[in-house]
């Protein structure tokens, strides 16, 4: 499993044209999952990502995690994040776990987030999605 984190003062996600989800201040999470991921890779990634202190307290510091600032998720599958690019020239994604057992596994991590209390919208599984976003920072992190 993949999630890619950014901080967002805003961001959406449409499809067609028509906007799917959307948030204010918050985290874009970008999430690839891929074979071999279990159950309790979602739930930890999940868990970690409520707490993580990546917002800035009054001091400036980064103290305050989503709950804190009480943020808003936007989380959007992206299988592309499980791409092999080491050889030639075209990405492999052989990593990428297949849609039928990989849609549980996003729609387990959304849930355990919100088991946290903290509001999650997301994007579409499996549909080429626009995602809009203005960074906050920017501050990014990989798990």
């Amino acid at each position: 499993m993949k999630v890619v984190i950014q901080r967002v003062k805003e961001a959406r996600v449409e499809v067609n044209g028509k906007i799917v989800g959307q948030i204010q201040q918050g985290l874009l999470l970008l999430v690839g999952i891929e074979k071999g991921d279990r159950e309790e890779d979602v739930v930890k990634v999940a868990n970690k990502i409520g707490k993580m202190r990546i917002f800035e307290d009054s001091y400036g510091k980064m103290n305050l995690s989503i709950q804190d600032i009480q943020g808003k998720i936007l989380s959007v599958s992206q299988f592309t994040l499980a791409a092999n690019v080491a050889k030639g020239n075209r990405p492999s994604f052989d990593s990428a776990e297949q849609p039928s057992l990989a849609q549980p596994l996003f729609d387990r991590f959304n849930h355990e987030i919100r088991q946290m209390g903290i509001e999650v919208s997301t994007g579409v599984f499996a549909a080429m999605m626009d995602v809009i976003l203005v960074n906050d920072g920017p501050v990014t992190f990989i798990i």
